[in-house]
């Protein structure tokens, strides 16, 4: 029994699963950092997702595969940190989901128990039933991850919208069956994205998966304009942040270097 008495006003997964019921659209972010989840959370986003993509937007590699348990860990303390109100979600990196039922739940306890995350998020469906179901058995929230998945893509050969709707609709119904409490569904069809919506209770999330699914996710890094690069077509850009922080920060050295910065105003 918790020992606390005031109520947190944080997202709660049933709270979050139940919007779809609602009617309420759901916003989900990804942030890897404090300062940037801060933001997010003022911003009334609902859901939060530190996602194993730092792989490639903070760390620069050129797939998912590399992050390490240790390395999301260490950013879900960060982010977790500043997150009063939205649900906080955290990726289990490759193969964290994979090495048996009882080290995927020893891997997301440790998720959970160093970080202030109330569920993780796996990638698969069919082939993670099992694994799903255990977690969830532990006590362990899950959020599913069901079409384009990036920790699979050697064997998908490459970042291709996933078409076989066969295995979509049995993926996002294993899923569900084992206890997941809602769904990511990642560069599938519009039209498969809308029927695996309406059949499943739970709320699907989708990033290049149309409008008719329960909420939205992207990269907060594509959203703002700091990516270098071609963008996937699933990405609006909403700010071009890259830009202004190249003015600001060349407009900063040439000051050092003409002596204008700092002047008396910046000085004691």
């Amino acid at each position: 029994m918790s020992s606390h008495s005031a109520r947190s006003r944080r997202t709660t997964v049933p709270e979050f699963s139940a919007m779809k019921q609602a009617g309420k659209r759901i916003s989900m972010l990804t942030a890897y950092d404090y300062t940037m989840a801060a933001i997010l959370d003022q911003c009334g986003v609902d859901g939060i997702l530190v996602g194993d993509s730092m792989s490639m937007v903070v760390q620069g590699h050129d797939s998912t595969i590399p992050v390490t348990l240790e390395e999301i860990i260490y950013h879900a303390e960060m982010v977790g940190r500043a997150v009063h109100n939205a649900l906080l979600v955290v990726d289990m990196p490759f193969p964290s989901n994979h090495l048996g039922v009882h080290k995927a739940i020893a891997n997301a306890g440790r998720i959970l128990k160093s970080t202030r995350a109330q569920a993780v998020k796996l990638e698969g469906g069919a082939d993670q039933a099992e694994v799903i179901h255990g977690l969830v058995s532990a006590g362990i929230p899950v959020m599913a991850h069901v079409g384009l998945r990036p920790q699979s893509i050697h064997q998908l050969g490459g970042y291709k919208v996933q078409r076989d709707e066969e295995i979509l609709l049995n993926d996002a119904r294993a899923a569900e069956s084992a206890g997941a409490f809602a769904m990511v569904l990642e560069c599938i069809p519009t039209s498969i994205a809308a029927t695996i919506t309406t059949e499943l209770k739970i709320p699907t999330i989708g990033i290049g998966a149309g409008a008719d699914c329960d909420g939205q996710i992207l990269v907060i890094n594509d959203l703002l304009g700091l990516t270098d690069g071609r963008l996937p077509k699933h990405v609006k850009q909403y700010a071009d942040l890259r830009s202004g922080i190249t003015s600001a920060v060349k407009a900063y050295c040439e000051e050092v270097q003409n002596g204008v910065f700092p002047t008396d105003e910046q000085s004691f």
